[in-house]
């Protein structure tokens, strides 16, 4: 078998470029503020190349969601690929919480929320997210299992989320916040976090 042509491999290089970038501008500046212009000058390629590999702004917005949901359920797995031995309830809290949240300070998971929130008016970013979320679900399902812990992929997914738009929206430590939160339902019915 031959390899691609080089005029191939650079076009899905060119591509994967205005994918990365359009992802990186949703979580900046959030998806109605993405426009062609601003991808292709993030991406470094002319303004033309936006326009050729993808039908429409919307088209190329949805593309970086699935970048975008891929990525966090890549981090939800890289997260439970560290689990080892048992642990405390603490420990348990800790690491759902840890791989529910982006990677990164609270800059970035301000961010994540951010565009998370706003995702619905886009119903192209709002149909990847809803087609990427079964990765993240499977993800967490499978640290749940490791964990040995019976509760539900969306019920912490949900847990975390929540926990998170609730500390940010009231300046608290966001990771400690979903740990929290998390540790209430961990806990048996009767003992304090």
């Amino acid at each position: 078998m031959h390899p691609p042509p080089r005029r191939q491999t650079r076009g899905v290089a060119r591509r994967d470029a205005i994918v990365a970038a359009a992802a990186a501008l949703v979580l900046e500046v959030g998806p109605a503020a993405v426009t062609h212009r601003g991808i292709a000058a993030r991406a470094e390629v002319p303004l033309a190349a936006t326009t050729y590999y993808f039908a429409s702004l919307d088209d190329l917005v949805g593309a970086a969601g699935e970048r975008l949901a891929q990525q966090w359920a890549l981090h939800a797995q890289s997260v439970a690929a560290t689990v080892a031995g048992p642990s405390t309830v603490d420990e348990h809290a800790r690491t759902l919480a840890d791989a529910v949240l982006p990677e990164g300070d609270e800059t970035a998971v301000r961010g994540h929320y951010e565009h998370l929130v706003s995702a619905g008016r886009s119903r192209a970013l709002a149909a990847a997210y809803a087609a990427g979320r079964a990765g993240l679900d499977t993800a967490v399902g499978e640290l749940l299992a490791t964990l040995g812990l019976t509760l539900s992929p969306e019920l912490v997914v949900a847990l975390v989320d929540g926990a998170a738009v609730s500390a940010l929206s009231e300046g608290h430590d966001i990771r400690r916040r979903a740990a929290t939160v998390l540790l209430h339902v961990l806990l048996p019915e009767g003992t304090s976090a």
